[in-house]
């Protein structure tokens, strides 16, 4: 019993140093900068709602409804 303990405590410990030191590399990253767009971004259709209000198609968009893409 106590000599898994042993490996079991540094294997933990060890563990445990990885874990804050790839949220803190995702911290200094940037990975939680935006929170608040990922939110909006699952609210948007995919035909073309957009946040800002604009009527006028973004890149790729066809301007006319019925035209189709080839």
């Amino acid at each position: 019993m106590t000599g898994s303990l042993l490996y079991l405590v540094p294997l933990a410990l060890l563990l445990g140093a990885v874990a804050l030191g790839a949220f803190l590399w995702s911290l200094k990253s940037g990975q939680y900068d935006d929170l608040d767009g990922a939110a909006q971004r699952i609210l948007i259709d995919a035909e073309g709602d957009r946040i800002d209000g604009g009527t006028e198609p973004s890149a790729g968009e066809a301007s006319d409804p019925d035209e189709k893409r080839g």
